[in-house]
């Protein structure tokens, strides 16, 4: 298939390559086109009816009876043709009405050529050329039509007579005649095309002028902002609706005179001429306009010079941001401000501090930290309620604010912490008097609801520069005097000594220690079996991590509690230790060892791990272990926290996994009862205070029969951790205690270990 050229017109006929734009083409000169045939069809009838009339002067010649009916036909198709053009409503019909004349008339007239008479050539040359020129067809019918009349007539012309020597120059002047035409109408179709395409693009560009203008003319009077052209001396233009809406004034009544008058200051017009002037443009121009009220309202101006028809004009967009200006001041105050006592809050205090330092490093002079917290917060609003705890905050904030200069600045960390930046001429010297001033008043009463209310606290003060320069380390020394402050029996004022940092030092260094222990594998699981009472078979195993450490040998967590107090490294630990005891249970199960369920203990820190239950499934999943064979421990410390949310939503997923859940240490925390109501705990362990002495101590032994018959009423298994003699075993056991943990059965146990004491204990109870 060749390639279409480039050009639109067909180079032989001068149409449209695209058949649409062709149809188009006839389409929209449908019209023009019946016009124009209707008067062709109307004059082949006029005509050949007054040749019909003078043909009647040969009657009696041979050739009459061939012309009458050879006209009559010529008459009749052309009126039929004439009442049937009127009807078309495509190119392709009034084409055929064409077509029908055409061909019938060119029989017709190939008969009355035959007659040889003076009109007979003229008409032979005459008749092509009107099909050609004259009707209006394709070009692909154009040329048929156009040969085929040529071919009839010098048929009609040459063949009833005998030779003559003019036939040959005859046919080759038709031919010459025929090339000519189709060359005639090629061009004048390529013109006629060209001419229409040229008509439809200046028609195109005009519209589209006019849909601009119209899209335009219509933004700008619907566009939601606020639009105003005015001359460069003020003279206002026009506005669109909602301007009128914005200034509050209808077209018919504005009366303004000059875009002036709507500002408050009118200086700010000329400013913004001025910045016109010099950069051509505005933007985010923030000044104050009057409107039709009377009011004022905060609005940002942008502006554009336009040059329209010769003339300078200035085109501004009018954006209120009132509301954005006072919601941005209301956003400003939540977020710095705590919502309780609309006192500073820590993101304000922090900016406040460090100003404050570098106003006293540039000057030479002191900052002083106050950092307080309220000891007795907690049991007003356990024992009182909330609202008593909020009315403790709000006067304590009070108190402080009364009691501090307007230098000084207040602000409420959060909880029951408060701070107190104090700057010169304050001195470390005072600020400790002050803080004992603090003390003081904060101990004196207040009603509340009927209730007497005082407020403890806890007071620890840092200096610049005694003790640090940076507002970090400043605020971390006073959180280090305060709790120095706890530490020493609370409701007092500690201010920061070194060795209190040195102390901490030493913390963050056993973190490190046991970060690098975690990357090296130095923790370890070890196992304690858990035994059922009543037939003395292993049901499981507690893991129990112990560091292998290089130099010190083997040490309990009692050695490195430090890494279940810090979140990020409780749960590297944790997800540590559950990677171990997974792969350990695989590889007992694989060895066909059945080691039961085996329990991992979980940290209050861990729980601050949002996604602590699926990580944990997901390792079990990883090492293609089943969640039956993994079982929690947590303590009643976990439901105390900030996150108690996250363990709610741990536990039950662990829950609906098949992990069983055990509630550790039970009866040392606070609230058992409700939380064996509200989560899905599984089993009870006693905690091995009680059991302890169990078979001398009435009081132990008091409360551990109690834990038992309250799991039991529960359906709860009940397990006695620190099980040491038999004579405690017994007392477990008679009172329905279901498991027994302990080194009377086994002291905690390498992974290894673990098959044979299994072997020894199936054959002990063979």
């Amino acid at each position: 298939m060749s390639e279409i050229p480039a050009h639109p017109l067909t180079p032989m006929g001068g149409e449209f390559y695209a058949p649409d734009r062709e149809r188009a083409f006839q389409a929209e000169r449908l019209d023009d086109t019946v016009r124009h045939v209707r008067v062709l069809f109307l004059l082949s009838a006029v005509l050949n009816t007054l040749f019909f009339l003078s043909d009647w002067r040969f009657y009696g010649d041979p050739h009459f009876y061939v012309a009458i009916p050879a006209r009559a036909l010529v008459v009749i198709i052309s009126l039929i043709c004439f009442w049937r053009i009127q009807r078309v409503t495509t190119f392709r019909s009034a084409q055929n009405s064409m077509l029908t004349w055409e061909f019938v008339t060119a029989i017709a007239v190939a008969f009355l050529v035959s007659s040889h008479s003076n009109l007979a050539l003229f008409v032979v040359l005459l008749l092509p050329s009107i099909y050609y020129l004259v009707v209006p067809t394709s070009f692909r019918w154009t040329v048929i039509s156009g040969i085929a009349c040529s071919v009839l007539l010098l048929a009609g012309y040459l063949l009833p007579a005998q030779t003559s020597p003019t036939d040959t120059g005859l046919v080759l002047a038709m031919i010459m005649l025929n090339l000519a035409l189709v060359l005639v109408v090629t061009r004048s179709n390529r013109l006629q095309r060209t001419e229409w395409a040229a008509t439809q693009a200046e028609r195109r560009v005009k519209n589209e002028l006019l849909e601009s203008r119209a899209m335009f003319e219509a933004m700008f009077k619907t566009v939601p902002i606020p639009l105003v052209v005015t001359r460069p001396d003020g003279t206002l233009v026009t506005t669109n609706d909602a301007s009128i809406r914005f200034f509050g004034l209808q077209p018919e009544t504005m009366r303004i005179r000059s875009i002036s008058e709507v500002y408050a200051d009118p200086q700010d017009r000329n400013t913004i001429l001025e910045m016109l002037a010099r950069d051509g443009r505005v933007a985010g121009y923030e000044t104050t306009a009057r409107v039709a009220d009377g009011t004022s309202r905060t609005v940002l101006i942008a502006s554009n010079m336009l040059e329209i028809g010769g003339e300078n004009y200035i085109m501004s967009a009018v954006v209120d941001i009132t509301e954005r200006k006072a919601a941005e001041e209301r956003v400003w105050r939540a977020a710095s401000h705590d919502s309780l006592t609309d006192l500073p809050n820590r993101a304000l205090f922090q900016s406040r501090l460090e100003q404050a330092l570098i106003q006293a490093e540039r000057n030479g002079t002191q900052v002083s930290i106050l950092l307080i917290d309220l000891d007795n917060l907690k049991n007003v609003n356990d024992t009182l309620g909330h609202d008593a705890g909020d009315a403790l905050l709000m006067e304590t904030a009070k108190r402080l604010k009364s009691m501090m200069r307007d230098c000084d600045t207040v602000a409420r960390l959060g909880g029951d912490e408060f701070v107190v930046v104090l700057v010169e001429p304050i001195q470390l010297s005072n600020a400790m008097s002050l803080a004992e001033q603090v003390l003081t008043e904060l101990r004196r009463s207040f009603r509340h609801n009927d209730e007497t209310l005082s407020g403890l606290a806890s007071i620890g003060v840092a200096g610049y520069p005694e003790h640090d320069r940076k507002p970090t380390e400043l605020l971390k020394d006073a959180d280090l005097a305060l709790y120095a402050a706890k530490a020493q029996g609370r409701n007092r004022a500690v201010a920061y000594t070194p060795d209190m940092r040195h102390r901490i030092e030493q913390r963050a260094t056993v973190t490190r220690e046991i970060q690098d222990a975690v990357r090296r594998g130095e923790i370890v699981p070890y196992y304690q079996p858990k035994i059922d009472l009543a037939s003395g078979h292993v049901t499981g195993f507690e893991a129990l991590a112990r560091w292998q450490h290089p130099e010190q040998g083997f040490l309990t967590p009692a050695s490195f509690l430090t890494a279940f107090e810090d979140p990020e490294l409780s749960i590297a630990v944790g997800e540590h230790m559950i990677r171990r005891v997974a792969s350990d249970i695989k590889e007992w199960l694989d060895g066909g060892v059945d080691c039961g369920r085996i329990a991992v203990n979980l940290s209050t820190a861990q729980f601050n791990w949002i996604g602590l239950a699926r990580r944990f499934i997901e390792i079990l999943r990883e090492s293609g272990v089943p969640n039956e064979r993994l079982e929690v421990e947590i303590t009643e410390t976990v439901f105390l926290g900030r996150s108690s949310t996250h363990v709610v939503t741990a536990l039950r997923q662990f829950h609906e996994a098949g992990i069983r859940i055990a509630l550790d240490d039970f009866g040392t925390g606070y609230a058992s009862l409700l939380h064996l109501k509200q989560f899905p705990v599984d089993d009870i362990k006693i905690d091995k205070s009680f059991v302890t002495d169990l078979e001398n101590d009435l009081e132990n032994a008091a409360i551990v029969q109690a834990v038992i018959e309250l799991g039991l009423s529960l359906g709860m298994n009940v397990i006695a951790e620190g099980v040491e003699t038999i004579e405690q075993a017994n007392f477990l056991k008679v009172r329905g205690c279901a498991q027994a943990q302990g080194n009377l059965y086994a002291a905690p146990m390498p992974m290894e270990d673990v098959p044979r004491f299994l072997e020894s204990q199936r054959l002990q109870n063979a």
